[in-house]
Order: C-alpha cells, then structure tokens, then sequence
C-alpha cells in the first residue's frame, strides 16, 4: 500500500492578517550566507510561517539551520552534504508549503543593501556634525567676539571640513562621472554650492571674519542627503526579474549515461544527453521524452494550474514541474541555450526599455541644472566690477546664489512625494518597488489582466459536494490524498474541511496522466479522467470517481478575486481600455471577459504573445498597465509603462513588476490610480513652488542683500515646504 504524505494546515494564526509586523519579522530573518541549499517559498506570509518553516526543517535529520527571510519568501537551508533539494522540498511541502530550488549564486547579487547603508550612514555623520556646529554657531551669534569667535569658527572647521568630504561623496561622485560625459547634472551645482561654502568660510576664519557658514555647509549636505535616502527607499524593493528568472533554473539534472545514474550541473549537460526527471522534479532542460507517461504541470510558464497529460515524443521545457511519473528526456537546449534563459534576456532587455522613462525631476533638472553656476559666476563678476575688486564681497555673494539656487527643494519634490503616496497605499494593501511608477501609472489608460491568479484566486473549489453522498466523498477522499494532482488536492481540501473522514483504501496505486486507483470493501474504485473511470466526458474542469458500476463527477470552479468586477467598472467608468489576455482556452476566457464585461479579450496566449500585444498597444500610442502573477507574465510585466503583481505571484513576476498587491483584494489598484494623478499634481506644485522661491529670493542674493548664512536658512526653509506639501497626500 502506498504511504501518503499529507500536508497539514500550517501553523500561520496571521496569515490573514500580515502586516508591517509580519514585514518586520521577515526583515529580523536575514540570510545565511553559508547555506548551501537556497529555496523560494512563494506561499509564506507571516511570523507565524516562518516559525512553522524553521522548526519543521530543524527536525529533518542531516539539516543544521533553517533561516527563512520573509520579506524576499525564501529559506537558506545549512545541510549535511548528502542531505538533496529535493528531500527539503518533500519536507516542506509535508509542512504545506510550496517550494523551489533557486541558485544562491545567481541571486548574491541581489542580497546586498551596501547604497542604502551608505547613505544612512553619511545622513547620519551629516546630522551629527551639523548639530554640534550649530551649537557652536549660536555662541557665535549669541555676541561672541575676537579670539572666542575665531576658536569657534576653527572648531566648526575641524569638525565641517571632513563631514563635507565624506558625506557629500555621493554627490561628487555624480558630479564628476557627469562632468566626464561632457554634461551637467543636478548633482555639479550641489557639489559646487558646498566646496565654495567651505572655502569662503574657511577663508574668512583665517582672515577673522566676523561670519562664517560651516553650519550652512552641513545643513545642506543633511538635508541632500535625507532626500537622496528617500529615494532609495523608494526604489529598493526592485530587484532584477531576469536574476530571478534565471535563479529558478534547476542548477543540477540527473544525467543517464551507461545505465547509471550521475547527478551533475545543468551546464555540463549537451543535446542529446538523457536526464531522467523524477516525480515532483522540475524540469532541468528543453527536451523530448523518449521514455514514460506523466502529467506536466505549465502553470510557470502558461499561468494555468490544470496540468497536461504528456507521453513519449512530448516537447518539455525548463522550469516545467513532473506531477506523477518518472520520465527520461533527450536534451535538445540546457543552460543558457534553454527557454527560460532566452525569457529572461527578453525581460532584461525589457527592463532596460523602461529604464529610459524620464521623471518630471529628470526633466526639470535638465533645464535648471545648468543655469545655477552661470547665474552664481555671473553674480561673481559683476560685483567685483561694481565692488571695484572686493573678492571677498564678490565671493560671499557668489556663494550665496549658488546656495539659494541649490536645488535641494527640487531633489526633495518628487522623493518626498513618493514616499507620502508609498505610505498610504502601502496602509491600503499596495507596496510601491519603483520610485518612477506613480509618475508612469498617472499616464496609463489601457489596462491589461491576466486571468488565472490575477482576476481569479488560482486555485480550483469543488462546487457540487452536496450532490454526492457521503461513503462516496469518503472513497473520494482516500483517493484524492494519494495523488499530487492539483483538482485531487483540491477536492481533498474541500473534503477534509467539512470533516469528511478518508476511507479506508487498499492497494492505492497512481496511473500516470490517468489518475489514482484502489481496492475498497475488495472492488476496484477509481478517481481521475472521465474516459480513464468509464464517465461520459463533461465539459467542465472536473474529476470523477468510479465505484463499481457507480461514478460521480465532481465539478471545479476557479473565484474571483475580492474586487475584480469593481475594479473592472471603475477603470472603464474612467475612460481605460481594459484588455483580458490568458493562456487559458478560448471558452474559459471568453465566459471571464463576458461575466466582467471586458470587450477585449485573447486566449491561448503564450509569454511571447502577451509581451508582443503590450509592445503593439504601447506602439499604438497607449500607455499600458499590466497585472499578472505569473512567470509567463513576466515580460509584459517588465515591457508595460507600469506593472501590478499579487503578492501570491511567482518570485520573477513580483521582482518584475513596479507594485505588489499585499492582499488577495483588487480595490488598491483603483486607490493607486487616484493617488497616482494626485502624486503628479503635488510633484508639479513642488516644481512651481520651487520656481517662484527663486524668483523670489535669487534677486535678493544678487543685489547682496542676503549672506550665505541666510540662504541656506532661506533654502532649509524651501525644502520643509515641499515636504509638508508632500505630507497633503496623507
């Protein structure tokens, strides 16, 4: 008799409610970087999951630690040398959660956060420094004089010289790698506005000047660089989709040669080499079955869950998952030759296409940039024509229009815009990855969904169970818990939460492509394809169970997502084309688009032809929004203006995509379309606000009425401004 292995309910009290302290748990779960096997757990939410993982891996003999990150839904697994992927993968999924093999050396890349912790660490230099020279300062301004203002002045020095240095690095970095383009970026005028600060000031502490402006220096380099950090964080979520692709290549085949069996890489493996692909495996390789029967599930590349039944002569691809018979495979493409490379270059390649969309800040930049040095050196010459040659009065002046026109308020518009908006779609159930994708989702006006995992849950639900009486459910139970079949999984799900108890079943046995079989009460009891039990075929998804001369059908129904129909109202009531394109089957897809009213729809769509309809839309002049969840989404994901995955997507699609759903509900994407064109309108208000600070105050620095002091004072000023008109979005 065969062993079952059910998976029971996780341990997961929060998985319905995981929130920012679900984030924070996964956050405290780093890494091992010494782990030598690394997994994806697509299925994890909570603390609850990652406790639950952890301790259910320390159990398995020959595995050392487990550490599980949330936050990316994986698990580095530390494990004796004979300890495989494949038995943790078994272990987990004994847990009830999914999981894949990813290669740790493809994804180290993406572990490290080094940007982020600079630019923290220099924030933070910055605003120490700038406190204790501001304390000084106000001795300064408090009446001290002579030899006391000087020492302060000196002190200040000591301590603002080297924090301007080595906080201010990022910006001359930028500036330089600008200026050896030949071009000039919004960075040249920072950096110029605090190595003269520096120097006039320096200047006039030697030559006991009664003012100096370290504190200004300081102040502005903080207040760059909070604006700089901002946008990081805006942007740090997005990871590489094609690092992602390419990680879920099945690094290691099991290569037949000789009669043997040789585990070996994917890459030392040639056309024409036979790998053998146990149940459960994925496929390593593009390549032909030449032995064995199975069911195939495509769900990673097609998006859709019902698996197909192959047999020898069928055409595999990598990534591909083998459901229930061991099969041997010629080789026809491995490695970087295989389909699931060839995906991942079109969405490297896509990536990099959007890449070049140009922000409003971008823009703006672009035309105010290079003024701001012309305007300070012209200021410059002027007075020491109109001074009669007082340097020293030409240069504060200098400097004090170049500190004025810094553009420190137009570095803050946009990320502190972002991060107002980020906030409160992330409270409404939508994480921002890309600084850009408000700016870009304000565009849109054509909407493309996928169907299975985006508008419909994913998974299949028996819908008839009442029509059947309870022995046969209890038949059907003990059948279903032996088979890895999806509808079996699902049938017993549905069984086991109404308290249905399995029967008892001698013999099970598993029929690859057909179903599974036993002996029950001493007859022959069956539960899969309707020609396989002797049903009279039905047009739904369904399975069937034979007892005997009895058979029942049991019929499957894919939900909506919460949300869907409303979203689909609210983006035509806008004005939005909305498009519905599957790899499901033309009926399938036609009955989603008439129930929600889409006009356009297109089915049997393979990754490539929904890639290439988002490029004919886009080409047509539209701006498209694509959501998707699957791995054959993700090149449309990545070739779209902007990008909406669910948080139950597939690794590769999430990293794709420029937002992720944080719940099953659909209403945020409504909510990111408002928020979008209100984020557009604050980022413009920035700009004019911006605009007539300097029409403003520019005049005032250039007739001297203004010393570097009170500009940067005047620039600070400027700078919460566009903050708090940021904080309106809340």
């Amino acid at each position: 008799m065969t062993t079952v292995l059910r998976p029971p309910p996780s341990a997961c009290p929060a998985c319905d409610v995981a929130g920012p302290a679900a984030e924070m748990a996964g956050r405290a779960a780093v890494q091992d970087k010494g782990a030598r096997l690394l997994l994806s757990l697509p299925t994890i939410h909570c603390a609850g999951c990652i406790a639950a993982v952890e301790r259910g891996l320390a159990r398995h003999p020959g595995i050392r630690s487990a550490r599980v990150n949330l936050t990316l839904r994986r698990v580095s697994v530390d494990a004796a040398p004979d300890v495989t992927a494949d038995e943790v993968i078994k272990q987990l999924e004994g847990l009830g959660y999914e999981a894949h093999e990813l290669d740790p050396g493809i994804l180290s890349v993406t572990e490290t956060d080094r940007q982020g912790r600079d630019l923290l660490m220099r924030m933070g230099v910055a605003g120490f420094a700038m406190m204790n020279v501001m304390l000084l300062s106000v001795g300064v301004w408090s009446g001290a004089t002579d030899a006391t203002r000087d020492l302060f002045h000196l002190i200040s020095a000591l301590i603002a010289i080297p924090t301007v240095a080595f906080a201010g690095q990022p910006f001359f970095r930028s500036a330089a790698r600008a200026l050896r383009a030949g071009r000039l970026n919004m960075d040249g005028p920072i950096s110029l506005a605090l190595v003269l600060t520096v120097l006039i000031s320096l200047y006039e502490t030697l030559q006991s000047g009664a003012h100096a402006y370290f504190e200004a220096a300081v102040m502005l380099c903080f207040f760059l660089l909070a604006g700089r950090y901002l946008d990081y964080r805006a942007r740090a979520v997005a990871r590489s989709a094609a690092q992602e692709l390419a990680a879920l290549e099945v690094p290691r085949a099991i290569r037949l040669q000789d009669g043997q069996q040789h585990t070996v890489s994917v890459s030392d493996l040639v056309p024409g080499d036979l790998v053998l692909v146990r149940p459960g495996g994925r496929v390593p390789v593009d390549g032909v079955v030449v032995a064995g029967r199975s069911e195939i599930d495509r769900s990673l590349l097609t998006g859709e869950t019902l698996p197909a039944v192959i047999a020898e002569g069928a055409e595999l691809s990598t990534g591909e998952v083998n459901l229930t018979g061991p099969l041997t495979v010629r080789v026809t493409a491995a490695g970087k030759d295989s389909s699931l490379h060839r995906m991942a270059d079109l969405v490297a390649a896509a990536e990099s296409a959007r890449t070049r969309y140009t922000t409003l800040a971008d823009r703006a930049a672009r035309a105010y940039a290079p003024t701001i040095p012309l305007l300070s050196l012209g200021a410059f010459l002027a007075w020491m024509y109109l001074s009669g040659g007082d340097l020293r009065l030409s240069v504060n002046i200098a400097v004090a229009t170049l500190i004025i026109t810094c553009p420190c308020a137009l570095g803050l518009a946009v990320p502190a815009v972002v991060t107002a908006a980020s906030g409160k779609l992330f409270r409404k159930g939508l994480l921002i990855k890309d600084g850009t994708a408000l700016e870009r989702l304000a565009e849109v006006d054509t909407v493309v969904f996928d169907k299975t995992g985006t508008l419909t849950m994913g998974t299949p639900v028996p819908d008839n169970l009442d029509d059947h009486p309870e022995s046969a459910l209890g038949v059907a139970l003990g059948l279903a818990e032996a088979s890895g079949h999806p509808l079996a999984r699902a049938l017993a799900r549905a069984l086991n939460a109404r308290g249905i108890r399995p029967a008892e079943i001698e013999d099970l046995r598993e029929a690859p492509g057909y179903g599974v079989q036993g002996l029950w009460q001493g007859r022959m009891v069956r539960l899969g394809r309707a020609g396989w039990v002797g049903a009279t075929h039905c047009a739904t998804t369904g399975a069937y169970l034979s007892l005997g001369e009895e058979t029942h059908s049991f019929t499957f129904t894919d939900a909506l997502r919460p949300g869907a129909e409303e979203v689909v109202t609210a983006l035509k009531s806008q004005g939005k084309a909305v498009w519905l394109i599957s790899g499901d089957v033309a009926p399938a897809v036609e009955a989603m688009a008439r129930r929600l009213g889409i006009a356009h729809w297109h089915a049997n769509a393979l990754p490539e032809d929904k890639a290439e309809k988002v490029a004919a839309l886009q080409a047509e002049g539209h701006r498209v929004l694509m959501v998707g969840d699957g791995l054959n989404d993700t090149v449309a994901l990545s070739a779209a203006h902007v990008s909406i995955s669910p948080a139950s997507a597939l690794d590769a699609a999430r990293a794709a995509s420029d937002m992720v759903l944080l719940g099953r509900d659909l209403a945020p994407i409504n909510d990111a379309l408002r928020v979008a064109k209100a984020s557009t309108r604050r980022i413009r208000e920035n700009f004019w606000q911006s605009g007539v600070y300097n029409a403003i105050f520019v005049p005032v620095a250039l007739l001297g009425w203004c010393t570097p002091l009170w500009a940067a004072a005047v620039m600070s000023l400027s700078s919460i401004s566009v903050s708090l008109n940021a904080l309106r979005l809340k």
